[in-house]
């Protein structure tokens, strides 16, 4: 079982270090618009403008870096980001103490941080190809998964607890601290001999490099159909949430921890789903698990249009988030171990790149299409269609996904260096 199995001293390096990182940012999640608003007394354009372009830009300069990182080692490179996302975020409370901090600084400091998530992650998927057979696979997605609902579920309100208590920019402190804590455990795990990556043909970038992520997702038969489904789930879902913010604290009343409280209790769900994943897939197989998670995901958005002030609102909210969080901890680690398994060894970081780069750069369109549309019809109805298009995005999943080819390393029955 997933819980179980023993996965070896590096794994365990960086699953300590994918924690760490994961809480730092759960602590301080909503420490930029808190900045924006109580240090520098922003408007609402203005917080607005910072949720969307630190995805937008950071997604538009992540594109060559998929290249960048296909062809080097990738522990250094997964360092190397985490040293960038620490400086950037401490420069902000050294700006704050010596008086300068700005509103662009906030937004240069954005696209950074999210500039480096993209290729932390790419190369971090890559590498995890190369440090693990593909047998463990799913059983390491799945204690990431874990990780990342537990740190969703405890580290909102320990952050809200101390910028209480300390102020926003402490938990930005905190987040920056987590990031050079993970530098020194995947630095830690050693070289183990990792390759530098051939690179076959020209030496310098070239537009087939940019584009070899997006070309390999949408040759795939099945992997076409899940991307498309991917990005439009998690750009829906995400677009609802400002409006869901507006709607609970300003339309309804709901007090600021009682909007904590529907949002951190239902990641227990996370957490449960993600260990459900190994022993599902082991009983169903891994095509009717994904098609039947990814189904069950789409239904629940649409109830949170029908909240209602107090207990009773409370309470569905909680029902509704349960439901969605559950049945996404099952199906993104069961989504990414499929990822790698029909993705090359020499096209990873850049698959995970476009992977990345389209969810960010859907969500932030997607953000500002849904805060126009609120405008126009309100927030409630918004969130209502939000759901009723999401009710549509099973048909995106593919019929079949077993008989589609493994990578070729997996083909060849051998495990391709990265």
């Amino acid at each position: 079982m997933a819980g179980g199995r023993t996965l070896g001293r590096r794994f365990n390096w960086l699953w300590a270090a994918f924690a760490v990182s994961s809480y730092g940012t759960g602590i301080g999640f909503g420490a930029f618009p808190l900045i924006a608003v109580l240090v520098l007394h922003s408007g609402p354009a203005q917080v607005a403008t910072l949720a969307a372009t630190g995805r937008a830009v950071g997604a538009l300069v992540a594109v060559p870096l998929g290249p960048w990182v296909e062809f080097r080692r990738k522990r250094p490179v997964m360092i190397a980001m985490d040293l960038t996302r620490f400086a950037a975020l401490m420069s902000v409370p050294a700006a704050f103490a010596l008086g300068r901090l700005g509103f662009a600084q906030l937004l240069a400091v954005s696209v950074v941080v999210a500039t480096a998530d993209i290729a932390f992650r790419a190369a971090g998927g890559a590498y995890l190809k190369g440090l693990l057979p593909p047998a463990d696979l799913l059983a390491a997605n799945s204690r990431f998964e874990s990780t990342t609902w537990t740190a969703t579920m405890v580290g909102p309100p320990l952050g809200g607890y101390a910028i209480g208590l300390f102020g926003p920019v402490t938990t930005l402190v905190a987040n920056a601290v987590s990031y050079l804590l993970s530098a020194l455990g995947i630095r830690a795990i050693g070289g183990g001999g990792e390759p530098v990556p051939a690179r076959t043909g020209a030496p310098r970038l070239r537009a087939r490099d940019l584009l070899e992520g997006w070309r390999h997702i949408l040759a795939h038969p099945a992997l076409r159909p899940l991307f498309l489904n991917a990005i439009l789930v998690n750009g829906l879902i995400m677009a609802s949430e400002p409006l869901l913010a507006v709607l609970l604290l300003d339309g309804l009343g709901f007090a600021p921890w009682q909007y904590g409280l529907v949002f951190a209790a239902p990641c227990v769900g996370g957490l449960v789903g993600a260990r459900l994943a190994h022993r599902l897939v082991a009983r169903f197989g891994r095509h009717r698990v994904l098609r039947t998670a990814g189904a069950l995901r789409a239904c629940w958005p649409l109830g949170l249009a029908f909240v209602q002030p107090g207990v009773p609102g409370i309470v569905l909210i909680i029902v509704v988030q349960l439901g969605l969080v559950t049945c996404c901890g099952v199906f993104n680690p069961v989504l990414a171990t499929y990822r790698l398994d029909h993705t090359d060894p020499g096209r990873v970081a850049r698959t995970l790149t476009a992977w990345s780069v389209s969810s960010s750069a859907a969500i932030a369109a997607m953000t500002a299409a849904w805060g126009l549309l609120a405008a126009l019809i309100g927030p409630r109805t918004a969130i209502a269609v939000a759901g009723v298009v999401l009710l549509a995005t099973p048909l995106l999943l593919p019929r079949r996904t077993d008989r589609y080819p493994k990578s070729e390393d997996q083909l060849t029955g051998t495990k391709g260096g990265i």
